[in-house]
């Protein structure tokens, strides 16, 4: 789908039409429409999509695991573009400053969760490609103080997954405490894992990945994990701290058994299946702590996105076009992508 020489009365969009599984490009619950092109309110800028990450949130979404809170939804939040409009008021932005658009998009600023610094648990918080439409379209609009000014330099597919799997993977690695030059556990290798891993590296820490797909562990080495094995692989040391991406409960019990006195379990998803009964002597005696990722802070955002521009992450990216969003989407449900998929004009 290239929208750009598209009549200004209409734009493509893609919309979660009846939440349900994925199924083929062919079928499925994304359904191509066209619509009139927003248009942006007073602080917001409208910005045209340069390219768009795939992340699994907008599975859960697609598929009904997120119950769907605007009617047919436009998912998307990982989106980089150009600027082309500015709402009445909007400060910080110009027309063609580059501009990337994230999952959190507005909080009510005035809870205490708020005032603390802590707005990522604000319970006003809205989110893009949930509350409201995201960016496998066209153009999106956005609240200016929630988009982040972005460099000229690097490509909008490798800048793109930066502004979710990104941004998540960065707090979720800042939950688990990993000591330094400690051994940091990774349970499933996708999109945010991946830039997660090399931010870790790059901090001194050692790496141990646990993944089902072969292709993922291989990527895992390349990186330069000391090890990478199956999900259920018991470490090649107690690890001092660990991450959960992959959104099985199940492998809650088998993190925790693998932590060292005093790790910590980070749980980085937005949804997680039902986690098994946990053995107190096992799973949690000894300071073992587990703790859940919700969300992040603008804080998070721009500090990441600092450290990323130093680091330069590798970022493996699965190119695919606006029009096959759905290809992309169903591909990621049957683990066929390694890295991160992005969708591009």
């Amino acid at each position: 789908m290239d929208d750009r020489g598209a009549s200004s009365a209409e734009t493509g969009a893609w919309v979660v039409a009846l939440p349900g599984p994925v199924g083929t490009a062919d079928s499925g619950p994304l359904v191509l429409e066209r619509r009139p092109p927003p248009v942006p309110g007073a602080g917001e800028v409208l910005v045209e999509v340069e390219a768009c990450g795939v992340c699994r949130t907008d599975l859960h979404l697609a598929e009904g695991d997120l119950p769907p809170r605007v009617p047919r939804c436009t998912p998307g939040h990982e989106v980089v573009g150009r600027v082309t409009a500015l709402g009445p008021g909007t400060e910080g932005f110009a027309v063609g400053d580059r501009a990337g658009v994230a999952w959190l998009a507005g909080v009510c600023g005035r809870c205490r969760y708020c005032r603390g610094g802590r707005e990522n648990l604000c319970p006003a918080s809205t989110y893009t490609g949930w509350d409201r439409h995201g960016g496998y379209a066209g153009s999106v609009t956005a609240d200016a103080r929630f988009a982040y000014r972005l460099p000229e330099g690097p490509p909008a597919e490798e800048l793109a997954p930066l502004l979710c799997a990104g941004i998540i993977g960065y707090r979720a690695l800042e939950r688990a405490e990993l000591p330094e030059g400690g051994l940091l556990g990774i349970y499933g290798f996708g999109a945010s894992a991946h830039l997660t891993a090399q931010i870790a590296l790059a901090r001194g820490a050692r790496l141990a990945v646990f993944t089902r797909g072969e292709a993922a562990r291989g990527l895992a080495r390349e990186l330069g994990a000391g090890f990478a094995g199956d999900s259920y692989d018991p470490p090649p040391e107690p690890l001092d701290a660990a991450i959960l991406f992959a959104p099985a409960g199940e492998l809650v019990p088998v993190a925790l058994a693998a932590l060292d006195r005093g790790g910590t379990l980070a749980v980085a998803g937005i949804h997680l299946t039902d986690v098994p009964a946990l053995n107190y002597q096992r799973h949690l005696f000894q300071e073992r702590t587990l703790r859940s990722v919700t969300a992040n802070t603008r804080a998070d955002g721009r500090a990441f996105l600092a450290e990323a521009a130093r680091v330069r992450p590798v970022v493996r990216v699965n190119r695919y076009p606006m029009r096959h969003a759905d290809a992309a989407l169903a591909d990621l449900a049957a683990d066929r992508v390694t890295g991160v998929a992005v969708l591009v004009p």
